[in-house]
């Protein structure tokens, strides 16, 4: 079989001259357009969403849908009935785990105050002292490929992984164990999707139950965390954070959380590594290869994620 595959207008030549070999390629639109666009087996989301979405509708037999994200809340619910999303599982999770690792070592270590003190031509040898992560506890909530890569990457370091996830399974407590497990973490860090069960989950009961000093991590989506409850323990001065993702996003100018003590934020940029491109095609063409042999595609999205 040679499956009908649809990218965007703007994809490289380096992606379409792998994927030519296995599949017929078709670009959709990035500007919204009317009348049928043809038939398809697989449509590339790519970084072009809401013009993908806009596009699903006009192809005709469509039967699955790919993302460049692990994270898939911009498309659930958007799709017509019997289109099968596949997520990008696999392909941040050195990116997003490097990038977690970065915010334990420079909220641990200041380092903000330290390039502070750099710009303002200042030598700070009197900063206050920070913590290692050897004998760390450190809470992974949302345990999946990314949960795993990071415990493969701060294991070296000495820190301990407490997992959590919403899937019970063989050495991964259920939700249900979280209150217990909080006190117990010095990082907790959350790599949960965004989904309704999900939303605001980090409020004012978890972020309670950490012990005065905690680090939060977030690398999910910001809507994960509640807002004013993460400002109001911030304030406090009980708790840290470093926040990739924020609610809103972007972050408007003169939010509370920009001029929070104990924060430090980043623009959403934790899988934003030269690679992740070459990463996100090797998967699509992996994809149309299982398609065209008549295989099971991976990555699928059963309830939400």
């Amino acid at each position: 079989m040679r499956p009908d595959v649809w990218i965007s207008e703007r994809t490289p030549e380096g992606p379409r001259e792998a994927l030519r070999g296995l599949a017929s390629l078709h670009d959709f639109p990035v500007e919204p357009g009317t009348g049928r666009l043809g038939h398809g087996d697989l449509l590339v989301a790519g970084h072009d969403v809401d013009a993908a979405v806009d596009a699903i509708p006009h192809i005709d037999g469509l039967r699955f849908v790919q993302t460049f994200s692990a994270g898939v809340d911009a498309l659930v619910g958007r799709l017509p009935a019997g289109i099968t999303l596949c997520d990008a599982s696999g392909v941040h999770d050195v990116s997003v785990a490097e990038w977690v690792i970065l915010a334990i070592l420079a909220s641990n270590r200041g380092l903000p105050a330290l390039v502070d003190a750099q710009r303002a031509s200042h030598w700070q040898p009197d900063h206050d002292r920070g913590d290692d992560l050897d004998g760390a506890r450190i809470l992974i909530l949302g345990y999946g490929s990314i949960g795993r890569a990071l415990e493969e990457r701060l294991t070296p370091f000495g820190a301990t992984c407490i997992r959590v996830a919403r899937r019970q399974r063989e050495g991964v407590h259920a939700m249900a164990e979280l209150p217990t497990l909080l006190p117990e973490a010095d990082i907790l860090v959350v790599l949960l999707p965004l989904t309704p069960e999900t939303h605001g989950l980090v409020g004012a009961e978890v972020l309670g139950r950490l012990r005065p000093g905690a680090l939060l991590v977030n690398a999910s989506r910001g809507a994960v965390v509640d807002t004013p409850a993460l400002v109001a323990a911030l304030s406090a001065g009980g708790l840290r954070a470093a926040l990739d993702v924020t609610d809103p996003e972007p972050l408007p100018d003169g939010h509370p959380l920009w001029s929070a003590p104990g924060v430090l934020i980043t623009p959403h940029v934790a899988g934003d590594v030269r690679r992740e491109e070459d990463r996100a095609w090797q998967l699509v063409v992996e994809q149309v290869d299982r398609l065209a042999r008549g295989e099971a595609l991976r990555n699928i999205v059963t309830a939400g994620y």
